[in-house]
């Protein structure tokens, strides 16, 4: 099975391109683009584009196929915060670092150590009249999508910075002119209705993603899909959910003005934190789909920039574990649902082995049945399918939280040569700015 070789975004090609290698990106590409997207997947480490290359391979073939990150790959980037802070970001202190060149401590949205406003590449995209957006799986207002757009000493005051998105200015106008992603339970409060307050500033809103193949084009736009994050991509249509958002984000941007445009695989990261290899997996694929698409997009617009990077790495994700040297991503391209929702409709199951099987794709031993039989809850369920997809596939975790790794950096189109080789996080900002100034 070819997971990622099939699907409606699945059979582009990008000229520049070459067979078992990275994009290669003309030192002399220095001109500034019209559009830059940055894209970033949140918590993906090195080894989770590694996993996905092996996840999505053809193992009818004698080679293990190369995928969209593998093509476009060009350098690496630390990702420590402030050094008074330690050597481990958080995704806010890094979410600064990206967006505006400068360290932080974990927790900061947009503000500096000493908690002072600092300018973002976003903004700055705004000072010079290009057009801005956000389109993300988590909601709207977290740290990553806020570390570009507002400000705040706090990544945890999620009203405040759901507020911010409305009050906050740029040269009189709103930050942001698409905001795509999750947050109903922050923008719809019985306080303060945000997206009231946008639509009579002049904003569409939709609240389904069908919604957005009908709304007017070149008009502001705020979709909101869920109460907090979007669900899993394994319990979406299609099995994806970014690729919409990105497509749609971009056709209400762009325009003669030019654009920037910010796109988070967010829960990449969810994933990692829980320790389940088949959500991790599915939502790779997601981002895989979606660069795919960028990468074609590039193509019919030679005159945009694309940079990926990760924030971080969470869960100190292995691929092989134990004295075996193994690992089997098989177990893991069956799920009809994701394993929290397998969790949810095991925990009134008369039959939960029968269930489970169907559901994952495979039979189970009967020491995974007494375990799934014993569980208590959907909590110690989704607990023992994720041990279950671990053992099986033989994936193994060092934390629940984020390591100190280095992260990869990728690019495509105009200005893409400038991030080729090693940088710090902070760099990729500067870089940002010197093709916006």
């Amino acid at each position: 099975m070819k997971y990622a070789g099939k699907g409606l975004l699945c059979s582009i090609v990008l000229s520049g391109v070459f067979a078992g290698g990275a994009y290669s990106a003309s030192t002399s590409d220095t001109s500034k683009p019209k559009n830059i997207i940055f894209v970033v997947g949140d918590g993906m480490g090195p080894a989770f584009t590694t996993a996905y290359r092996m996840f999505a391979d053809d193992p009818t073939t004698d080679n293990v196929e190369n995928t969209v990150f593998d093509r476009i790959l060009v350098g690496m980037a630390s990702t420590h915060p402030d050094y008074a802070t330690g050597y481990v970001t958080d995704s806010a202190a890094s979410a600064t670092a990206l967006a505006t060149g400068i360290k932080t401590y974990n927790g900061a949205i947009g503000v500096d150590v000493n908690k002072q406003q600092v300018l973002t590449v976003l903004e700055r995209a705004k000072q010079n009249g290009m057009k801005t957006g956000v389109a993300v799986t988590s909601q709207i207002n977290h740290a990553t999508p806020a570390g570009f757009s507002v400000k705040n000493v706090d990544r945890e005051e999620y009203d405040q910075i759901a507020d911010s998105y409305f009050d906050h200015k740029i040269n009189g106008k709103f930050v942001l002119d698409v905001m795509l992603g999750g947050g109903w339970k922050y923008f719809k409060r019985k306080d303060r209705d945000l997206t009231r307050e946008f639509q009579t500033a002049g904003y569409q809103y939709v609240d389904s993603l069908k919604q957005l193949s009908t709304v007017a084009p070149n008009k502001p736009l705020l979709g909101l899909f869920a109460d907090v994050a979007m669900p899993w991509a394994l319990d979406s249509p299609a099995k994806m959910r970014l690729p919409i958002l990105a497509k749609a984000a971009v056709k209400q941007l762009e325009g003669d003005e030019g654009f920037f445009l910010l796109v988070e695989a967010s829960l990449v990261d969810w994933a990692g934190h829980a320790n389940d290899i088949g959500a991790a997996m599915t939502e790779m694929h997601d981002l895989a789909l979606t660069m795919e698409w960028l990468e074609g997009y590039v193509e019919q617009n030679p005159d945009t920039l694309v940079v990926l990077t990760a924030d971080h790495s969470t869960g100190g994700l292995t691929i092989g574990k134990d004295a075996k040297y193994a690992w089997s991503p098989e177990y893991l391209r069956g799920l009809s649902v994701s394993p929290w929702t397998m969790a949810e409709q095991l925990v009134n199951s008369d039959d939960r082995a029968t269930l489970a099987s169907a559901l994952l794709g495979f039979e189970l031993s009967k020491a995974e049945s007494s375990k799934l039989s014993k569980a208590k809850g959907e909590k110690d369920l989704y607990t023992a399918l994720r041990h279950i997809l671990n053992e099986r596939s033989r994936t193994g975790w060092t934390t629940r939280g984020h390591t100190g790794v280095d992260v990869q950096v990728f690019a495509m189109g105009k200005g893409a040569a400038k991030f080729s080789g090693y940088s710090d996080n902070t760099d990729l900002a500067k870089k940002v700015f010197s093709l916006l100034d």
